[in-house]
């Protein structure tokens, strides 16, 4: 089983100085090297994976053995999807970072703020409307 890897984003965060206009060039180039970063080391361990997959694919003669393996290669492609639709929400905050809509609300247009984008850099809610959002999702059902 390959070694497992947790996703860090390393960086400093960003800090304000006083009367900076909100997601200023500055701040846009902070949250294009946090998101470049991330998407770089998700598709490194979506190679790692590959690679690691064709290397361990036997045919083994017992079927415990067998079904050990498939179990694994199907938990780990299990990940590398969860990863893709991530790498896909990465790219569309890179489109909205170029577009300028980057760090404002979808629901409402309010900012949704320089640590909540650090702590959640896809996010596209502010708090709020994120959990009336929630609130939502948990009444249907």
């Amino acid at each position: 089983m390959p070694e497992t890897t947790t996703t860090t984003l390393d960086f400093k965060p960003y800090k304000a100085k006083r009367g900076e206009e909100y997601m200023n060039e500055k701040q846009a180039e902070h949250f294009r090297k946090i998101l470049g970063g991330w998407k770089r080391q998700l598709m490194e361990e979506v190679d790692r994976t590959l690679h690691h997959m064709q290397d361990e694919a036997a045919n083994f003669p017992d079927p415990n053995d067998r079904a050990t393996q498939e179990s694994e290669f199907t938990l780990e492609l299990r990940t590398r999807d969860r990863e893709r639709k991530l790498i896909r929400k990465i790219d569309e905050a890179l489109m909205s970072l170029d577009g300028a809509e980057y760090g404002f609300c979808e629901a409402c247009g309010i900012e949704i703020g320089i640590r909540r984008l650090e702590a959640r850099p896809t996010a596209t809610l502010c708090y709020d409307c994120k959990v009336l959002d929630e609130i939502r999702e948990k009444q249907m059902g």
